[in-house]
This record gives structure tokens, sequence and C-alpha cells, in this order.
């Protein structure tokens, strides 16, 4: 039998108690076992349950990944683990990039801005800063771009993802 040795990528939510300590566990897991997180956001989803949301960016073969998910389906503060790549599924990321350029190539910056649909959100006479939503690539591609008009700052959100269609019995809220 051939052992599946493909690399993919996941994007895993757990909804898991709002209390201290509980994202070390979650972090504990993947560093004591050696995986890696690409990608980690937290906010708490239901203030009333004192529930928070995690969604982990990740990568493994299928069996590694089946591991993480049944691992953190053991942890004691976890509700509920959902694998948002099984099924059809949204994800965004939010970024602020700083551009610092003058002349030709400030305006070669506002051009790309605007094909991207980014928003400029702060300007002074030697930089910009633009907010841009969509997909990890997306916000890749356009960092890529403003790299050669001059000096780049960039901040990211990391992704945040949810499922498509109704809201199901076994999906987070």
């Amino acid at each position: 039998m051939k052992q599946e040795t493909t690399i993919e990528r996941h994007i895993i939510a757990v909804l898991v108690d709002n209390e201290a300590g509980v994202l070390a566990r979650v972090i504990g897991l993947f560093s004591g076992r050696g995986y890696n997180i690409e990608s980690l956001t937290v906010a708490e989803v239901e203030h009333e349950s004192a529930q928070s949301r995690i969604n982990i960016v990740t990568t493994g073969t299928p069996m590694i990944i089946a591991q993480i998910i049944a691992q953190l389906d053991r942890l004691v503060p976890v509700h509920r683990v959902t694998d948002l790549t099984e099924g059809r599924h949204l994800e965004r990321e939010l970024a602020l990039i700083k551009v610092q350029a003058t002349g030709e190539k400030r305006l070669e910056s506002l051009r790309i801005a605007d094909i991207f649909r980014a928003r400029a959100v702060d300007s002074t006479d030697r930089s910009f800063v633009f907010e841009l939503t969509g997909s990890t690539e997306k916000l890749d591609d356009f960092i890529n771009l403003m790299r050669p008009l001059g000096q780049v700052n960039v901040s990211r959100t990391g992704v945040v993802a949810i499922s498509r269609g109704p809201i199901q019995s076994d999906s987070l809220k």
C-alpha cells in the first residue's frame, strides 16, 4: 500500500472557551508535535457563552491533518473542530501596506492600488498606507508589485474563514 505524502493546506476552525491559557494549549499542541501554523486568528464570537473562534491555517499530509483535528478535538476547552477545507468555504485576509515612494513611483503605487481595489487609508507627502482584503495570493501579488516602487512595511491579519451555505449543526456559529 502506497503511503499518502501529498502536502495539503487546510483551514481548521476551532470553537473554544474564551479563557486564559486556551490559545497557549492549542499552540502547544502544534509546537509539541512539530506541526507548523501558517496563519492564526482568534476572536470572541459569543459573548454570552464566553466562546472564541480560532482559525488555523496549517499544512500536512492527510494523515497529519487528521491527527491535528483529532488531537484538537480532545483538548478540554474545545467545543467543536471543523476542517473548512473539506467543504465549500470563504476565506479572506486583511493587510495594511505602507509604501514609501516619491515622484512617478508614487503615482504608479496609486494605479496598482486602484487595479487591486486597495483603499488608501493614510497619506503623507512620502508614503501611502493601503488597506486590502482578499485571498492570501491576492495580497501577496499586491505586495510583490509594490516592493519595486519603494520601501514597503506590511501588517496582515491572517486568514479568516467560514463555511458557505446554511448553518449546519456541525459547523461553527
